[in-house]
């Protein structure tokens, strides 16, 4: 089971592959779509190289839920356990 702080790096790291945004843009407090500008095509593939990278399944009527960075690290977090 991935720490916090883990998949925090984990996410970044995909969202720096599918946008080119820094790593260290992507922090907790972040919104997807208002800080760092990620549309809704760019977050389905993000979605599904989170679920492959933390073998998780984030249902398609989750994902609208995960509005920040930090929603989708506690979703993960509460999937892996």
């Amino acid at each position: 089971m991935a720490s916090n702080e883990e998949i925090l790096a984990g996410l970044a790291e995909i969202v720096n592959e599918e946008t080119g945004l820094d790593e260290a843009d992507v922090q907790l407090d972040k919104s997807f779509t208002e800080d760092l500008d990620i549309d809704s095509i760019s977050m389905m593939t993000i979605v599904v190289n989170a679920e492959e990278k933390f073998d998780v399944k984030i249902p398609d009527e989750e994902v609208k839920n995960l509005k920040t960075v930090g929603d989708a690290v506690s979703f993960i977090v509460s999937a892996q356990g």
